[in-house]
C-alpha cells in the first residue's frame, strides 16, 4: 500500500517567519509524529521566499489522517497556529504515482 503525503503550504509575513519555525519545532511537529499512522513530519523553508513554508507529513493510509483529524492533537495544532496573525495555509494531500527504479523504501 503506498504512502499518502500531507502537505500544509504556509505564507507568513516575514516578521513572524521565526515564530513559524518555533511553533513547528516545539509544538506541531512533535504532535504530528506521534499521531498513530504518521511515518514522518517536516518543516520546510522555501528559498527564495522566507516567509513560505511546507509541512510534509507522509501518513501510512487515509485512514490515519482522518483519525488524525478527529483527534486533540489535531485540536491542539489548530489552536496554536491560530495565534500567528497574518498566516495563510493551504492544505493539499498526495499520492505516489510513480518511483525512481531501484529505490528503497
Amino acid at each position: 500500500m503506498a504512502t499518502i503525503a500531507r502537505h500544509i503550504i504556509v505564507r507568513a509575513s516575514p516578521d513572524k517567519a521565526a515564530e513559524v519555525v518555533r511553533l513547528w519545532k516545539q509544538e506541531c511537529g512533535p504532535l504530528m509524529r506521534q499521531q498513530p499512522g504518521c511515518l514522518r513530519e517536516e518543516l520546510l523553508r522555501c528559498r527564495e521566499d522566507p516567509g513560505e513554508f511546507i509541512s510534509v507529513a507522509e501518513w501510512e493510509s487515509e485512514a490515519a489522517i482522518q483519525n488524525y483529524l478527529r483527534s486533540p492533537a489535531h485540536e491542539e495544532i489548530k489552536r496554536a497556529t491560530r495565534g500567528l496573525t497574518g498566516m495563510a495555509a493551504t492544505v493539499k494531500t498526495y499520492e505516489l504515482v510513480a518511483e525512481e527504479a531501484g529505490a528503497t523504501r
